[in-house]
């Protein structure tokens, strides 16, 4: 491996999480490329926020275009348009609206294929205590079985790590803060409008994890940001 290879394929969304792991990695001495993807989700506004924090890093950056999944992977408000974009918390069952089937282990497996063909030790994936009460495949127990497939289907060349999984947002926000994330350049926003909707299940977490953080949110909301 070259010096200027990267050793680690970082998952990026273009949101809180993967940013500051991105960030977290790079100043952990981790020579990072970012990784995104097109998977039909309604907000690919996202996918606009990865491409500018990858050039704010300065490095590699290729979103996958996985966009029939769109269709293959309905009845989410992910990726259905039929489907409502719910308002509330993680923590309220109308937020299950939001699951894609099996995202989670698409793209990891995708990731560990790219890390495995370009001599990347790990994958590196965002998520975190708060994703657990509605997300199955951002859990512990996911990021652990994630990680003996990529061992056993690369001969141990591979890894999935998830340095945040046991982390609250507002540790990962106060965290990035340190690191000068731009937050300015990240996304979260389900609805994927022009503004963020201030709303939806990622604007009400985003917007107390800077609260509980103690960081001042750069985030434009709409109607304001109270």
């Amino acid at each position: 491996m070259s010096k200027d290879q990267a050793d680690t394929v970082v998952l990026a969304s273009g949101g809180l999480d993967s940013t500051v792991l991105a960030y977290h990695l790079r100043d952990k001495g981790r020579r990072i490329r970012m990784v995104s993807f097109d998977y039909g989700q309604r907000h690919r506004r996202e996918l606009q926020a990865a491409a500018l924090v990858a050039t704010a890093l300065r490095v590699t950056h290729d979103v996958v275009d996985l966009s029939v999944l769109g269709r293959l992977l309905g009845g989410s408000a992910l990726t259905d348009d039929s489907v409502a974009v719910p308002d509330g918390h993680y923590t309220d069952s109308s937020m299950e609206a939001t699951i894609v089937p099996n995202r989670n282990a698409i793209l990891t497996a995708i990731a560990v294929g790219i890390a495995s063909a370009e001599g990347c030790g790990q994958v590196a994936l965002g998520v975190h205590a708060g994703d657990h009460p509605v997300y199955p495949d951002c859990r512990p127990d996911f990021v652990e079985l994630a990680d003996r497939i990529a061992q056993a289907a690369t001969a141990n060349t591979v890894r999935v790590v998830a340095p945040f999984v046991t982390w609250s947002k507002g540790e990962i926000v106060g965290h990035g803060a340190a690191l000068g994330v731009p937050y300015d350049l990240t996304w979260s926003c389900y609805r994927g409008e022009l503004l963020h909707c201030g709303r939806c299940g990622t604007c009400v977490e985003r917007r107390e994890a800077f609260e509980l953080a103690g960081v001042p949110d750069p985030t434009g909301y709409a109607g304001g940001r109270h």
